[in-house]
């Protein structure tokens, strides 16, 4: 008669070890290429304190070492690279199967999680998420301020607000309108113009607010190098949202969206709308999220109220 061999409760002949499912993947992935928990638990939108108990619980369920802790930060060990590069592998698969899954989801319920620049938060987005929010009891909108387009492919966010003569081909969606610019200065500010003025005699006359010195990705740094000489600039800022704030000081002249006419009545525009740096906004998403019942019924509501504060902009 042969002798069956009993195992524990919960566990098989076949187990080889401590189970891990992609949630531990991720963790790990996360600290590994921030290279600190601070760093990780900015990636994963959660506390430093939860990265450190998550990774402290993998590591005794595992018994092995996964970092080396060093004042520098964290350094993955060779079971910590081995995770990290297992979960690199995985991660599109898995955000593709996210995507599609979300894709079916008929329902107008669930978290939904927008990316913008801070500018539009300020002055697009208020009111026509507030009617959203009314309107959708439901749909928990999260806005995520980030200058740059995120991977929407890796769910870095559902849908984006974007300010862009160009967008990726992969992703769908609206163009909603232009951001059309003017150069502003303080209402009253001595040594500032206050009237309309031609644009060769405010570059050359008068102080200003910059941006970046070398940068031309963004179509505002681009029309500051172009136009403006650097001993004219008084002060830079690296977005347009501390513009306003420092133009409100009467200390120079800055290029802003007209947009901000309406909440700022400090400023006057002192140019006409320069055609040559106005840019496409545009509301988009992945191709996979577009029939996503939250999703449509966003970039409908919202595109529409955006839409319309945008036409209603001098």
């Amino acid at each position: 008669m042969q002798k069956r061999t009993s195992h524990p409760a919960g566990s098989s002949a076949e187990d080889t070890g401590p189970a891990l499912d992609w949630d531990d993947l991720r963790w790990a992935l996360a600290i590994a290429d921030a290279g600190s928990l601070n760093g990780a638990a900015q990636r994963l939108g959660v506390r430093h304190s939860t990265v450190l108990r998550r990774l402290d619980a993998l590591e005794a369920r595992l018994g092995a070492r996964l970092f080396e802790r060093h004042r520098q930060g964290y350094a993955p060990t060779e079971a910590g690279e081995l995770m990290a590069a297992q979960a690199r592998e995985m991660q599109p698969g898995i955000a593709e199967l996210q995507r599609r899954i979300i894709g079916r989801d008929l329902q107008l319920q669930g978290s939904l999680r927008l990316s913008t620049a801070f500018v539009a938060t300020l002055y697009l987005l208020p009111e026509p998420l507030a009617a959203f929010a009314r309107s959708h009891p439901g749909i928990a909108v999260e806005v995520q301020e980030n200058s740059a387009l995120v991977d929407m492919s890796s769910r870095d966010a559902d849908v984006a607000l974007r300010m862009s003569r160009e967008v990726p081909e992969h992703l769908v969606g609206r163009r909603l309108g232009e951001l059309r610019m003017r150069v502003y200065a303080r209402r009253g500010a001595p040594g500032l113009p206050q009237a309309i003025t031609p644009v060769e005699q405010l570059c050359r006359d008068y102080p200003w607010i910059g941006f970046d010195r070398e940068r031309r990705r963004r179509f505002f740094d681009r029309w500051m190098l172009d136009h403006v000489a650097p001993e004219r600039i008084v002060m830079r800022l690296d977005l347009l949202h501390p513009a306003v704030a420092m133009a409100r000081t009467g200390l120079a002249l800055a290029l802003l969206p007209t947009i901000i006419e309406a909440q700022e009545p400090e400023l006057l525009p002192v140019s006409e709308v320069l055609e040559d740096v106005s840019t496409p906004v545009w509301l988009l998403t992945h191709a996979d999220l577009r029939q996503t019942a939250r999703v449509r019924a966003f970039m409908q509501e919202v595109g529409a109220g955006i839409e319309a504060l945008l036409k209603a902009a001098p």
